[in-house]
């Protein structure tokens, strides 16, 4: 059973968890409002029901609240940045708007981070670049979950990419996905519905298919999108690399099986090469390539032919990636967001840690 809070109300007890935990104002903001996007959005496993994550990792000193965000290294089109152990929900806001302003003077600009932490919905960061007349690119590596094509070793995370282009007269197209067949925070979400994955998602700890969707506590690993190689998991498993490599090798921090867990009780790997999680980001000015509002044109023009495109009977029209998230984004701002009842548990647990009004 689901119940219903207004933005307002979740955005205030938020950001007031964060000052608890000592963020700054400024801080405790941007990382109230990345995280409520994931809520507005309609993707509930990264909004608030990681809030009390994030907690756990600040409590058993994982999480800087306070961090001094450096560039390492830089050329005029590129940056390394170190996030000194900070949110991820304030850290990937700085490095993508230094993208942003490289690009400005650049053309493009490109940003891999290094010890940082989870950093909330991708699709995000990415928006950020939209009121630029740009093009925006976010990535992540994760926890170690998923399992590549043919092994049973967790070696690689949910590793998300989203890509945001913005279009004239019509929404802008904004694509955001994990390299999994499911997110986790999926398989969260079916477990406090007590409900079963479908085919594909993950595997025991064997290799067999399995629909348990707490086969990865278990053991078991989630699967590259595709599920099997016959689906092309081989695919999956490709671009989980690349997100994995741009991330973190580039950058310095942690990949493969060393990338810190989410989950604070959950020891951190031995040996580890680099420094906490790591994203990517990229920034591109439309107008580096042709004029600005040529391109936008296009792009409604583009949205609009696929929308418009004939479907198979029986079928939903085609929708243009971000269009659901767009439609919910409106409607959750008008009539609340609905939140689990294990959830607001877990809320209501933090009103009695932080002794913050819930």
């Amino acid at each position: 059973m689901a119940l219903l809070y207004s933005y307002q109300q979740l955005f205030s007890f938020s950001k007031n968890i964060f000052l608890k935990i000592g963020c700054s104002e400024a801080n405790a903001e941007t990382a109230a409002t990345v995280l409520l996007s994931a809520d507005l959005r309609g993707v509930d496993s990264h909004g608030i029901a990681r809030l009390s994550g994030y907690t756990r990792l600040w409590e058993v000193n994982r999480i800087n609240a306070n961090p001094n965000i450096l560039i390492v290294h830089q050329t005029p089109s590129t940056a390394t940045v170190d996030g000194d152990k900070g949110l991820g929900l304030v850290v990937a806001p700085a490095a993508m708007q230094i993208a942003i302003d490289k690009a400005k003077n650049a053309g493009t600009g490109w940003v891999s981070v290094k010890n940082s932490n989870h950093f909330g919905i991708a699709g995000i960061h990415a928006m950020m670049a939209l009121e630029h007349d740009m093009i925006g690119i976010a990535m992540t590596n994760a926890s170690p979950l998923v399992a590549p094509t043919f092994s049973v070793e967790r070696l690689l995370g949910t590793n998300p990419i989203a890509v945001a282009i913005p279009a004239g007269n019509e929404p802008p197209f904004v694509a955001d996905f994990a390299t999994t067949t499911a997110a986790n925070g999926k398989l969260e979400i079916l477990q406090r519905k007590n409900m079963d994955t479908p085919v594909g998602w993950v595997q025991t700890k064997t290799g067999e298919p399995s629909t348990n969707a707490a086969e990865v506590k278990k053991g078991g690993a989630l699967l590259p999108l595709g599920g099997d190689k016959e689906h092309g998991s081989h695919k999956g498993y490709m671009l989980g690399s690349i997100v994995d490599i741009f991330s973190a090798i580039l950058s310095g921090a942690n990949y493969g099986p060393w990338v810190p867990p989410f989950p604070a009780y959950i020891p951190m790997p031995e040996n580890m090469p680099g420094e906490g999680i790591g994203h990517f980001f990229g920034a591109m000015r439309i107008d580096a390539f042709r004029p600005a509002e040529d391109f936008k044109e296009n792009m409604d023009k583009w949205i609009q032919r696929f929308k418009s495109a004939k479907t198979v009977a029986g079928q939903e029209k085609v929708i243009i990636p971000g269009q659901p998230e767009t439609a919910m984004e409106k409607e959750r701002i008008n009539n609340g967001i609905p939140i689990e009842e294990s959830v607001v548990n877990d809320l209501k647990e933090l009103n009695n840690k932080f002794k913050v009004p819930f």
